[in-house]
């Protein structure tokens, strides 16, 4: 909301106003011929006004829970194709697991006011979405936001690739600060399909005091419709993009993916944390038992800088100063001028002659 910050006291400064106002009024209506320069006045007292008055949007302090002691939360989260599996409610309103994913991790911000959050995702590579912060509703924007990777570019999944993004990430944090907790939530279905045996976890366990592994997805599975990189423009059911199809029996079938509650487990026995598979008819909060964030301060964040405007009456009361100063110029020309041509010993007039003829 816009306010005003005056450099005089209202009482004094609308009266002086109003006195510069009435005077450049009367010099208008007694001036016929310079009009203009006086209506160009009393624009120029209005704008002082305005810079006087000095408009402003007020900086803001943005007050956010931060952790003393504290816990860091790390959120590793499967984003590849598979995650669009709508099996998260039973199929129903084509909920995809990634819809699971983001209902859990508001939960988690809700149940642990003031821990750090850090989010991964994970897909044909992983990547550090947000930095540990104290912030939640950072973790929030970052979350609503996410969606599977794109069709065409998808290599197959991979559930060990985040470990070597993980491992510098928490062995940073741990050296610089030792005693810290820290958590780490892995958020996946479990699917391995590239050509290779998922590697392990189990060195990032020497970083952690707890976490847990999400499974999300079904054994009948479900089906995923492509993503090309752009939502749905149209809102509308009919164009919904088409399901992945499946080529492997000679003819195109809509692809099903199902969850490997096998692989997730082994994740868990790796992390030495505990394995629970997912449902939207649940909540999270008994995997977030036992965790403690410490004790819970309110510090004031960074202020932000208030925004001012009395720059731009400003701007336009400058212009008009230049108006004014070349006026000025112009009728300083003209009295040097009249002066010259009567000052005494001035030159005289040509065509005039002395006695004799003689000039």
């Amino acid at each position: 909301m816009t306010t005003l910050d005056p450099v005089l006291p209202l009482a004094l400064l609308l009266p002086l106003t109003a006195v510069l106002a009435a005077f450049v009024l009367w010099r208008l209506v007694a001036e016929p011929r310079a009009r203009l320069a006086w209506a160009l006045r009393l624009i120029a007292v209005l704008l002082l006004l305005v810079v006087a008055l000095r408009p402003v949007i007020p900086a803001e302090v943005d007050q956010r829970p931060t952790s003393s002691g504290g816990l860091e939360v790390y959120i590793a989260v499967d984003t590849t194709s598979s995650m669009a599996a709508e099996d998260w409610n039973g199929g129903a309103d084509e909920d995809t697991r990634l819809d699971g994913v983001k209902a859990d991790i508001a939960e988690m911000v809700a149940e642990l006011p003031g821990a750090g959050f850090s989010l991964i995702t994970f897909d044909g590579e992983a990547v550090q979405r947000v930095p540990l912060t104290s912030d939640g509703s950072a973790l929030l924007s970052a979350s609503d936001v996410l969606t599977q990777e794109i069709t065409t570019y998808s290599r197959g999944s991979d559930i060990a690739e985040p470990v070597e993004l993980l491992s510098g990430i928490l062995g940073s944090a741990a050296e610089e600060n030792p005693d810290q907790q820290r958590v780490l939530f892995y958020l996946g279905d479990g699917e391995q399909t590239v050509d290779s045996e998922p590697g392990t976890f189990a060195d990032l366990a020497q970083y952690l005091s707890g976490g847990a592994v999400l499974g999300y997805g079904s054994i009948e599975g479900a089906g995923m419709r492509q993503f090309s990189g752009f939502a749905n423009p149209f809102g509308d059911e009919e164009e919904l993009p088409d399901y992945i199809q499946d080529y492997s029996s000679g003819s195109p079938e809509p692809a099903v993916s199902r969850i490997d509650e096998d692989n997730l487990g082994a994740i868990a026995d790796q992390l030495g944390v505990a394995y629970s598979h997912r449902s939207a008819t649940t909540g999270i909060a008994p995997v977030l038992d036992g965790l403690d964030v410490g004790d819970v301060t309110v510090t004031d964040g960074s202020e932000t800088a208030a925004v001012e405007f009395y720059w731009i009456p400003a701007a336009l009361l400058g212009l008009l100063a230049l108006f004014e100063l070349a006026r000025l110029g112009g009728v300083l020309i003209e009295l040097r001028g009249a002066l010259r041509g009567t000052l005494p010993g001035a030159p005289r007039g040509a065509g005039t002659t002395t006695r004799g003829g003689r000039e």
